[in-house]
This record gives C-alpha cells, sequence and structure tokens, in this order.
C-alpha cells in the first residue's frame, strides 16, 4: 500500500523523545520501535518541544551557520549531540559553514517531498555521517560521496564514556573525519 512496513525512531534528546513516543501512539500502519540510549544525554542546544516536532519528518536541521553549508553532519540518537561537539571544534578551527541533522527515522525522511529532502541534505554538498550501528543506516542518506563512521562489531560492554573514546564516538575523531573528509 505504499507505508512502510515499519517505523523506526532513534531520537537524540528528551524533546525528541516526546515527540517519537507521540509518533508511535499515532501509528496504526506497522509496529513502531523506539531505539533509545541507555546513557544520559542533555538536550541539543536550544531543543524545546515545538522545535523538536520537526522530527515529525523524519530528518530536520537542528543547526545552520549558513544557506551554503561547506559539510552537513548527520546522526541519530547520542550521536548527534556528538556531532554538535565536534562542530564547536570545527567552526573554531577550520571556519566551516555547517549544517547539522537529526535523523530520528530514515523510512520517514525519505516519504517527504524532494524539496524537503534538499533542504536538509542539500545536493552537491559533503557529508559526514555518525552512528553507534552499522555504517550502512545512514550510506544512503550521506551518498557515494559522503562518509559514515560506525561500528562494524557488537557485543563490547563498560562504561560508555569508555567505550565512546575507544571506538571514536568523540568531538575529536568527528573533526579529524570531517577535515579529513574535506581534503
Amino acid at each position: 500500500h505504499g507505508k512502510n512496513s515499519m517505523l523506526v525512531l532513534r531520537p537524540a534528546d528528551a524533546n525528541e523523545t516526546t515527540v517519537a513516543w507521540e509518533m508511535a501512539l499515532n501509528n496504526t500502519d506497522s509496529p513502531s520501535a523506539l531505539i533509545l540510549s541507555r546513557q544520559n544525554i542533555a538536550n541539543l542546544p536550544g531543543s524545546s518541544y515545538e522545535f523538536a516536532k520537526k522530527a515529525e519528518m523524519g530528518a530536520y536541521v537542528v543547526e545552520k551557520d549558513s544557506d551554503t553549508p561547506d559539510v552537513v553532519l548527520l546522526a541519530s540518537g547520542s550521536e548527534v549531540s556528538t556531532l554538535i561537539a565536534g562542530a564547536e571544534k570545527l567552526r573554531a578551527e577550520k571556519g566551516l559553514k555547517l549544517q547539522i541533522v537529526s535523523v530520528i527515522s530514515e523510512g520517514v525522511f525519505r516519504n517527504q517531498d524532494k524539496a524537503y529532502q534538499a533542504e536538509v541534505l542539500p545536493v552537491g554538498v559533503p557529508r559526514f555521517g555518525m552512528t553507534a550501528g552499522l555504517p550502512v543506516t545512514l550510506e544512503g542518506l550521506v551518498g557515494e560521496n559522503g562518509k559514515v563512521w560506525g561500528l562494524d562489531h557488537f557485543g563490547y560492554s563498560g562504561p560508555y564514556t569508555v567505550l565512546d573514546e575507544k571506538f571514536g564516538f568523540t568531538a575529536e575523531n568527528v573533526f579529524n573525519q570531517v577535515t579529513e573528509l574535506l581534503k
């Protein structure tokens, strides 16, 4: 019937989680899955319930420096905060203009019209994605000229701060990966 077979939602903060919960409750076409983080995550800068309502589109711009960014950073869940931390260093040390995107649901985003998709992910602009899951989950959104930092393994346990450092989910690695992408 042209509808997604499942609604998968990975919110980035408490406000997005509220929106995701509403989306799941209102979804009568398929099963819904909310993928939440175990660690404490601060709300995104400037976040509010009203701002997070944009998540209903599947992906939306959480920070935008310019109508013509040098690079688009995209993630879902807790990695959005990691991108924001890395963006501070990219702006300060490289002078880059950035667009940061929260992708709460790739499936919902892909159902939006092409004009909205191009507004969120401008054509011809390099893209860097970060996911604590398999890179394939964002590869379709970053495109062939983009890059995704993700995991190709599972099963490690330990404090998330240790694991984030070990596996490169840090502001420093965002800086390094984007710098390498733009060479």
